[in-house]
């Protein structure tokens, strides 16, 4: 089969993944083997191949947005057959027994593993999933647009419930790819008025066009306070300016896996009057099955650039450059 690898982490314009030949994994107990219909490009398989996450193992395929058929399984797989339409995401296996697991908090598992960084993901045609981390796909969506369901949309679901937005509140989404061009569009189904701060123009029209009450550059703020803020874009300087603008008792959730660093801030001005900061690492799968739920209800519009998967590489040279509108998705 065709896979890619990150062979020599480094920046993009230095061609850090090569498409190679391997051999079509065998499932072992307790896995499916999924043929791939169609993998999203997620900003995390950016920040691996240029080694802002440091790589696990060596020459991995990355790719954790995967909706595929499934071609074989292992013995003792009991949850899906041969033929069923499935989802690989993010989060790939946790230990179940530690503190975090029992509490629910399976997300912050010391022992989690990840696809596309400890294991081998889905810019491939074919990959391996334990059914326990496997998604049943809602028979609504077809394979492409499916796809950045299983991290854009559900990462983006875990900020938006972090920042605790009232019911009625005002959100500002700073940054608009993949996870905020969801995220927006499931707080304006809940009542939320969004506005949009990015520095990218068709981003902005994007997010007029979703339904977003204002859009413009995140340095001149928004027009009104915000109860509840999500920072999507990988920038730290704009921490301080996403406290800012948040009102009495507003909470600033942090999407990304990866952040530059973030300036000094000021007390007064960023943090008094009991605002927030939280992060977000990963998600549980309880996550992803109540959004996907929610998705099959809401029907967001994902905005979509195909590519195929032998133009990996160029897919992750777009996104660096910020000329990917909404989401890139690569189909075999």
């Amino acid at each position: 089969m065709k896979a890619w690898i990150v062979r020599q982490p480094g920046p993009i314009s230095t061609g850090p993944l090569a498409l190679v030949e391997r051999d079509v994994p065998e499932p072992g107990p307790g896995e499916l083997l999924v043929r791939v219909a169609a993998c999203g490009v997620c900003r995390t398989d950016l920040h691996l191949a240029e080694g802002d996450l440091p790589p696990r193992r060596p020459e991995t395929t990355p790719g954790h947005e995967v909706v595929g058929e499934v071609a074989a399984v292992g013995p003792d797989v009991r949850q899906f057959a041969v033929g069923d339409r499935v989802g690989i995401a993010w989060l790939r296996g946790t230990c179940g027994t530690c503190p975090y697991c029992r509490r629910g908090a399976e997300n912050l598992c010391p022992r989690s593993v990840y696809t596309g960084w400890d294991a081998d993901g889905g810019y491939a045609e074919y990959a391996l999933i334990s059914e326990d981390y496997a998604y049943p796909i809602p028979a609504g969506w077809n394979d492409v647009d499916a796809a950045p369901l299983l991290c854009a949309g559900i990462i983006g679901y875990r900020a938006l419930k972090l920042a605790q937005l009232p019911p009625g509140g005002r959100l500002g989404v700073y940054g608009f790819g993949a996870s905020a061009h969801l995220a927006a569009q499931i707080a304006l189904a809940q009542g939320a008025t969004v506005h949009v701060l990015t520095r990218s123009s068709a981003a902005r029209r994007l997010a007029l066009d979703l339904g977003a009450a204002s859009a413009g550059d995140p340095h001149a703020g928004p027009p009104e306070p915000l109860d509840s803020a999500i920072l999507f874009a990988p920038a730290g300087e704009l921490v301080p300016v996403a406290l800012a603008a948040l009102d009495r008792g507003g909470t600033l959730a942090i999407a990304g896996i990866h952040l530059t660093d973030v300036p000094p801030l000021r007390y007064e001005q960023h943090l008094f009057y009991e605002k927030t900061v939280r992060s977000v690492t990963a998600n549980t799968r309880e996550d992803g099955r109540e959004f996907l739920a929610l998705a099959d209800r809401v029907r967001p519009r994902v905005a979509v650039t195909p590519y195929p998967l032998t133009a990996a590489d160029r897919a992750l040279g777009d996104l660096a450059g910020g000329r990917v509108r909404g989401v890139a998705v690569l189909v075999p």
